[in-house]
This record gives C-alpha cells, structure tokens and sequence, in this order.
C-alpha cells in the first residue's frame, strides 16, 4: 500500500454532491463534507478550482466537476464521474435562479427542467439510505391553486414540448412568474418522485428558504423593495442565515431523518403562516 501525506482524501466515505457553489452551497458543501467525499457541481468553471482548494484547505475531500443542468449531455456527465468515484449517498441541489438574474425561459430550464434531469440521473445512482435534497423557496408556497391543465403540465417538465406549451397556457411570462412557478412545480416534482426513490431504498424532499441573507437574497431585497414589508412580517424578525439552511439540510440528509420523504420542509422564520392566516 502507497502511502501518501498531506492529503485529506476519505475513500472509506460516501459521495454528496452538491450542485451548486454559491454562498448556500458552499455553506451545505461544508456542512456535509464533514461525513462524504464531496463532489462540487456547477456551471461556472472559473471559480470552481478556488472552491475546490478552499474546501481541501479546510479538510475536506472534494472533487469538482463542471455541470450545466441545461444540457442533458452535461448533466449525464456528471452521474457517470460520480458513479465511477463511489458510493452515491446524498444530492443537494442548490443551483436555480432567482427573477432578477434571468427571464422568463431560463429560469423554467434552469429552476424546472434541470432539476428534473437531475432527480433522473441521480436515481440512477440511488440505492438503500442514500437522499436527494431539493432547494426549493418559500415562493412555492405562494403560489394560487393551479388550474388542472396548468398542473399536469408541470409535473412533466423533461417532456419534448414542454416549454412550447408553457408558454401558450400561461398569460403572465415573467421571471417572477417563473420563478414562483418552478419552485411549486419542484416540490410537486419531489412528492410525486418519492415512490420510485422509495424503491430503491432512498428518500427525495425539498427544502424551502424563506428570506436569507445570501448574496442572492441582496439581490432580490434591491430589485423587489416590497420584500421588505415580508421581512418586517416575519414573526422571528430577522432573514434566516447560510448557515441555518446548511443545518436543515444537513438534517434531511441524516439518519434521523430516515422516515422523512415526499415532502417539504419549510425554513422561512414564520413568514409563511403569517401569509396564510393573514391573507397574504
């Protein structure tokens, strides 16, 4: 047996990936890195070999690949190097887009139909214990009931016609439109999956955040100042924090989360009850 040192390789531990490498998944990435071999997943190439050092510096074994959840191609990439490295115990897929980073279109291709290539290939790897950990949003949760045509129609989002027929059966092509819409479609997208993961032994949820203070939550705060009416609602009165998204997740994707699956778990410091009962 070769020996090396100055390595924090941990063959012995189950693989995460983490799609994803802004400020949550980075925060999640550590979170789990901590009992799993990470693998880093994200379209932008030119920041992931930075994470990749930074998270070795800290002690954690992590590979880094570059996946684009738009391409089928790249995303079916990505399942092969993980099933060719180890043992598949946890997704936590992170990566989507808020209103005000894209339109209409990009947003249902990244937020939707990416997420589902992704709950697809990933099954593929699934097998007894191992979890799939959506980040989803407390917009899911403010949606209107959804027309029976409209709803059918998202809980097929890998179909060929998909976004043609989007577009026709919805009137209002904005990105927050999209947004609030693909996130209510993800967490349908996780119920329905949790048979067939369920099969396999394993669990799918999602996870929705309410306002957290995330680069991309400034974002939002700047473009949407009517957040701030939501965040002055809040009954725990402040955003939520990276870190205590990281926790959320990292307990949907223990053991004692075990008989947790087919749901939701809403992360938003009380502003979704308040919307409810106050009527919005």
């Amino acid at each position: 047996m070769t020996r090396r040192t100055g390595s924090s390789e941990r063959p012995d531990l189950p693989i995460a990936v983490v799609l994803g490498a802004g400020g949550m998944g980075m925060a999640i990435a550590r979170r789990l890195g901590q009992n799993h071999r990470l693998v880093l997943a994200s379209q932008s190439a030119g920041r992931m070999e930075a994470r990749r050092e930074q998270l070795e510096g800290e002690g954690l074994d992590v590979a880094v690949v570059q996946c684009d959840v738009t391409d089928p191609a790249s995303v079916e990439g990505l399942a092969r190097f993980v099933g060719g490295h180890g043992r598949f115990r946890t997704l936590a897929h992170v990566a989507a887009l808020s209103p005000s980073m894209a339109d209409w279109d990009t947003i249902w291709r990244v937020n939707l139909v990416g997420a589902a290539r992704m709950e697809r290939a990933m099954l593929g790897l699934a097998s007894q214990g191992s979890v799939a950990i959506f980040v989803s949003s407390l917009a899911a949760h403010m949606a209107p009931p959804l027309a029976p045509a409209l709803r059918d129609l998202l809980d097929d989002p890998l179909a060929a016609d998909f976004l043609d027929r989007l577009s026709e059966t919805v009137a209002e092509h904005t990105p927050t439109q999209a947004y609030i819409l693909s996130k209510l479609a993800l967490n349908r997208l996780c119920r329905r999956a949790a048979p067939r993961w369920g099969a396999r032994g394993a669990r799918i949820v999602s996870m929705s955040p309410g306002l957290i203070a995330t680069p991309m939550g400034a974002l939002e705060f700047a473009n949407q100042p009517g957040k701030i009416d939501l965040l002055d609602r809040t009954p725990l009165a402040r955003e939520g924090t990276m870190l205590e998204t990281a926790d959320a997740v990292e307990f949907l994707a223990s053991d004692k989360a075990s008989f947790i699956t087919g749901t939701d778990l809403l992360v938003d410091g009380g502003i979704g009850a308040v919307l409810e009962f106050s009527g919005g």
